[in-house]
C-alpha cells in the first residue's frame, strides 16, 4: 500500500465545501469518484484543510492510499483527466505512509480580496466581497498589527468550532491594494472556523470607521465572538498554500 499526496486548486463557486456532505457536490467527493475511475479503488481522500463553501483553494493539500503501480507524480495528470474543470490536481508524489496532512508542523497561507468600486463587477462576484465607499487602508494596517502573533482567538472564530484550543499563531497579515481591490494576506500556524473570515469582516470595518484600530486589541482580551466585526462571506477568501515546515510532506525515501 502506497500514500499519495496531492496539492489540488479549486473554484470552489459551484461546492458544498471540501469534506463530503450527504446529496450535495464537494471537493472530496469529485477526489474520491476520480481516484476509483482511475484505479478501481473505493478510497477516501483525507484533506489539510476542510474549506467552506464557496471558498477556494490554490494548493489544498490531500492524501490517500492505494496498490496501484502509477508512479506518484503522474497521478497529476492521470487524475485530471476524471475531474471537472472547477477542480485540478496541481502536483502529486508519494510520501510516507504515516504522513497525515493535518497532523504535522504547517504553515498555512490565505488570502481575502475586497472588490472596493463604487458598483458591483459581475464578473469578480464569485472571488471578491463588495464593499463600496472609502475604506482608510492604513487603519486596517494598525488594527492587522495586534492580530500578528500568538493570541486567543475565541473572539474570531464561530461559536461552533469544536477545536479543543482557540490559541494560534499568525505570523504576518499584509493589508494592501492591488488597483480596486484590497488584499489581506495572513500566514499562521493554523485557523478556527470562519476565522479569517472574521478577522477579514473587522478590519474592513475598522476601515470603514466603525471601530478604532485599537479596539482589536480588546476584542482578543474578550475572547467573546460577540465583540468582534462581522463575518466576510466566502468568495473573496483563497486558501493559497500549505508549508510542512519539518519537510513531513517530502518524496517517500527523502526524508532524512
Amino acid at each position: 500500500m502506497r500514500r499519495i499526496k496531492l496539492v489540488v486548486a479549486y473554484d470552489g463557486t459551484q461546492y458544498c465545501g471540501w469534506q463530503i456532505q450527504p446529496e450535495a457536490p464537494t471537493v472530496e467527493m469529485y477526489l474520491d469518484k476520480a481516484i476509483y475511475e482511475l484505479t478501481g479503488e473505493n478510497v477516501h481522500v483525507t484533506g489539510a484543510s476542510r474549506t467552506d463553501a464557496g471558498v477556494h483553494a490554490l494548493g489544498n493539500v490531500a492524501v490517500f492510499d492505494t496498490e496501484s503501480k502509477i508512479p506518484g507524480d503522474r497521478f497529476t495528470f492521470a487524475l485530471n483527466r476524471f475531474l471537472p474543470e472547477s477542480i485540478v490536481v496541481q502536483e502529486s508524489r508519494e510520501v510516507s505512509p504515516d504522513f497525515h496532512p493535518r497532523h504535522c508542523n504547517t504553515q498555512k497561507t490565505y488570502e481575502y480580496r475586497v472588490l472596493n468600486t463604487m458598483v458591483p463587477v459581475p464578473q469578480r462576484r464569485g472571488f471578491t466581497w463588495h464593499v463600496a465607499g472609502d475604506i482608510d487602508i492604513e487603519r486596517m494596517k494598525k488594527a492587522a498589527s495586534y492580530i500578528v502573533g500568538e493570541h486567543d482567538f475565541k473572539s474570531f472564530c464561530c461559536v461552533k468550532t469544536q477545536a479543543e484550543s482557540t490559541v494560534r499563531t499568525i505570523y504576518s497579515l499584509d493589508v494592501y491594494r492591488d488597483g480596486d481591490e484590497i488584499v489581506l494576506r495572513i500566514r499562521g500556524n493554523g485557523f478556527l472556523y470562519n476565522m479569517v473570515r472574521i478577522i477579514t469582516g473587522t478590519l474592513i470595518q475598522v476601515g470603514k470607521g466603525r471601530f478604532k484600530p485599537e479596539y482589536v486589541k480588546e476584542m482578543l482580551e474578550a475572547k467573546d465572538r460577540t465583540v468582534a466585526g462581522q463575518t466576510a462571506p466566502p468568495q473573496g477568501l483563497t486558501l493559497m498554500c500549505i508549508d510542512y515546515v519539518d519537510k513531513d510532506d517530502a518524496v517517500y525515501g527523502e526524508c532524512e
